[in-house]
């Protein structure tokens, strides 16, 4: 890596881009998404995605080389830590953040295999998104389908509550319900919709062969061009009627996976 540039006003064009990026969620011009924490920048290096560019406050400016140092064909910019705080998306900012490459991601890499894939119908929650995209990867799931309506997975916090794993789980956004349901059909996958009160209870349900998980909005539930999709599903509780989106999502991933691995 070559020496550290030196920016000092937040009106500078990639600062300006990367909160603008941050601002609206999404990736940047160039298709970066940007990831703020040190600990998205060791996710993302961990899971050997290229990180073209990398910012550091003046006060993490040692430890964000130590980190970046020996790496080629990373571009390190160190600002003052008030411009830093300008572009930052969170209040109390860590002092660093990268640009990092995602991956590009295919229908047959989510669906690939012994298929178990979860679909978030219209979430909205940023938190909720990403902790179930983390819920994803710890219980093998192998893909997600993010429906037109759903939060983007490039909002900052629906990234940070991932916890990187939106860097190695395949995942498809923006996809048309209609487009879901055909292609969860021509694979040939049960489809298990989360629905309160529902008829089948989850401990009566197989989730051993492969299938898709639909999980609802937190106000609306799931849409009316899902709630026919599949079987409807309700988690058993007692004294709630129903859960928050991630929890919902956990429980039934987990259960899915102990299933999947019972011997």
């Amino acid at each position: 890596m070559s020496r550290a540039e030196v920016i000092t006003s937040a009106r500078n064009p990639l600062l300006k881009e990367v909160r603008r990026a941050l601002s609206r969620g999404t990736l940047t011009a160039d298709g970066l998404c940007v990831a703020e924490t040190f600990h998205l920048l060791e996710e993302a290096l961990r899971s050997g995605l290229e990180t073209p560019v990398v910012v550091a406050s003046d006060s993490v400016r040692g430890v964000v080389e130590r980190h970046v140092g020996k790496l080629h064909g990373v571009r390190l910019i160190t600002v003052p830590d008030a411009v830093f705080q300008e572009v930052s998306a969170t209040e109390t900012a860590q002092g660093v953040l990268a640009l990092v490459r995602p991956p590009q991601w295919t229908m047959e890499h989510v669906l690939r295999g012994h298929s178990l894939v979860v679909i978030l119908d219209g979430v909205q929650d940023p938190g909720n998104a990403g902790a179930i995209v983390r819920a994803a990867e710890a219980f093998g799931a192998t893909g997600l389908l993010l429906l037109k309506g759903t939060v983007s997975p490039w909002n900052a916090k629906t990234l940070r509550a991932s916890a990187g794993s939106l860097f190695r789980v395949p995942f498809l956004e923006g996809v048309a319900p209609d487009l879901a349901r055909k292609a969860v059909a021509q694979h040939k996958m049960e489809v298990f919709v989360a629905v309160p009160r529902a008829s089948l209870s989850l401990k009566d349900a197989a989730l051993d062969g492969r299938c898709a998980l639909v999980i609802g909005s937190e106000g609306r539930g799931v849409s009316k061009e899902m709630e026919g999709a599949g079987l409807s599903l309700h988690i058993p509780t007692t004294g709630v009627e129903s859960l928050n989106a991630a929890m919902a999502a956990g429980i039934l991933l987990y259960e899915a996976w102990r299933q999947r691995t019972v011997k």
